[in-house]
């Protein structure tokens, strides 16, 4: 039986394809929050967009920790956009703030902090950033049009 445990990181550091590093480390913890973000998505309602989303994360993940098998394409951020589009046009125009609910509104939150915790990194590959931020956008339309499937009003925030 093979054992899940390595005890490699008992010392407060993790592996990457660049060698160790701290559990600490900026891209220790931009790994963690994308890691979080797939595991929400996986949360969500399985369908074939949510797991090519996960693949997706999956490669970014691979391509922050140093593989040079994996690049990222454009193409994705593209067909997020087109997504994003045919959700949109299925739903009332937004005019103000909405309260968040459901699962695809936490999974949203962090992949801003996804988004962020990238910036800190000063990703090289413009592509992966591009993604992450419509990711957030893709995530915040796929929440409406689940709500509104599932009849969930929309309550808007008043001041």
């Amino acid at each position: 039986m093979n054992k899940i445990y390595t005890k490699k990181g008992d010392k407060g550091e993790t592996g990457t394809f660049h060698g160790r590093i701290s559990k600490s480390d900026q891209l220790a913890i931009t790994l963690g929050t994308i890691d979080e973000l797939n595991s929400w998505i996986g949360v969500c309602e399985p369908n074939k967009e949510m797991h090519r989303i996960q693949t997706n994360l999956m490669t970014i993940n691979s391509i922050l920790a140093g593989s040079k098998k994996h690049k990222f394409s454009n193409y994705e951020t593209i067909h997020l956009e087109k997504f994003i589009d045919k959700l949109s046009d299925q739903l009332p125009e937004l005019k103000n703030f909405i309260y968040p609910v459901g699962n695809l509104q936490v999974a949203r939150a962090v992949c801003r902090r996804a988004e962020r915790e990238i910036v800190k990194l000063e990703v090289k590959d413009k592509n992966i950033l591009k993604y992450i931020n419509r990711l957030s956008d893709a995530l915040f339309v796929m929440a409406r049009h689940v709500n509104a499937k599932n009849n969930v009003p929309e309550e808007v925030w008043k001041i």
